[in-house]
């Protein structure tokens, strides 16, 4: 329970993966223990859908998808006061909200925005089909790293009600704060690049780091027989 395991000779560096997809296989190395055991991929949408195909691909384990979306702050979209699960589930970050000016109106507001978008990118990526039992089995779930980490967390706890046997952590770079944070919430935590430098940002652990598309998304899942 709660095991961290990491790369020591990446502690603190920049630009250390080429692209996601080469992060994806190195993840899939540290995760070579779990090949011949009953294990599903979840992927996060969209830049944990590359990482997600990788340890699918090499460990072949079935992969799919979880929705999971920050609340985005009004005035800030790039930023979010906490996450949302596929089933509403509501994580609020108290310690930030307590430092912005946000009416009770304009969170709710955030809050049913964000209940829209995910059910449009569910409809998108997974067609509204229900999840597999995830009892007793080793789920996975990959990002493409962990800045707050409320995403990650509102994914953790959506999964750990469907009672797994493990639920995993896998992601390339994460803050070493986030770690902290979030470590308690998984049986294991497979981070290779962790970096306590602020501000942090995810892009920093790549050389080649862009947005995804809708549409390169869907092209992994349909190589990836995800779709």
């Amino acid at each position: 329970m709660n095991k961290l395991i990491e790369e020591p000779l990446l502690r603190e560096k920049l630009h250390v993966f080429r692209d996601r997809k080469k992060a994806g296989r190195l993840l899939a190395e540290k995760l070579k223990k779990y090949r011949y055991t009953d294990t599903v991929v979840m992927g996060i949408p969209s830049g944990g859908v590359p990482v997600a195909a990788e340890i699918s691909g090499y460990l072949n384990f079935p992969m799919d998808l979880i929705i999971v979306r920050k609340i985005q702050i009004p005035f800030n979209p790039e930023a979010g006061f906490g996450a949302m699960d596929p089933d509403g589930g509501i994580i609020l970050n108290e310690k930030l909200l307590s430092r912005l000016y946000i009416t009770e109106d304009e969170i709710k507001k955030q809050i049913n925005r964000t209940k829209e978008v995910i059910k449009k990118r569910n409809q998108l990526f997974r067609g509204e089909r229900s999840f597999t039992s995830m009892k007793n089995k080793n789920v996975i779930l990959a990002d493409d790293g962990l800045a707050s980490g409320f995403t990650m967390l509102a994914a953790t706890r959506f999964f750990r009600r469907k009672h797994p046997s493990k639920i995993i952590v896998a992601v390339p770079t994460a803050s070493e704060k986030t770690v902290d944070f979030i470590l308690p919430e998984t049986d294991e935590l497979v981070c290779l690049n962790i970096r306590s430098g602020f501000p942090f940002a995810v892009a920093d652990a790549y050389i080649n780091w862009y947005d995804l598309s809708d549409e390169e998304v869907l092209d992994i899942l349909r190589k990836s027989g995800s779709e």
